[in-house]
């Protein structure tokens, strides 16, 4: 079912962008192109075709928009994201943490050859 509503999402959006692509620009928006004269100061033209069928990809364009939210919300069965990144530790108790040896942190004696530059092993 989702992939139905999928492919009939993504055939609307390039419908839409064909549709838009095809209309007559309105003046001004990118410099060319047809409009008609006057711009803001005449009346409202009719509506033509093209402008009745972008309404109407639009519409349908939400529509699945919205059912492909639904349908993901329904899939993901109330669980969040962070369920799987942090691992349930509902049934252990959690360690304590541990500290580093002291013996570690200590710089060589004097009487060792150790090198005092760590190394990268």
């Amino acid at each position: 079912m989702e992939n139905v509503v999928l492919i009939i999402h993504l055939l609307l959006a390039l419908g839409l962008i064909a549709v838009v692509l095809l209309q007559r620009s309105e003046g001004g928006g990118l410099g060319m192109g047809g409009g008609g004269g006057g711009g803001a100061m005449t009346g409202r033209a009719a509506a033509t075709a093209l402008s009745k069928i972008t309404w109407v990809l639009a519409i349908a364009f939400i529509a699945t928009s919205i059912t492909l939210t639904v349908l993901a919300a329904q899939k993901s069965g109330r669980s969040s994201i962070t369920d799987s990144l942090i691992p349930s530790t509902q049934d252990s108790t959690p360690d304590a943490p541990t500290s580093p040896l002291g013996n570690d942190l200590l710089p060589p004696s004097s009487g060792e050859n150790a090198p005092l530059v760590p190394s990268a092993n």
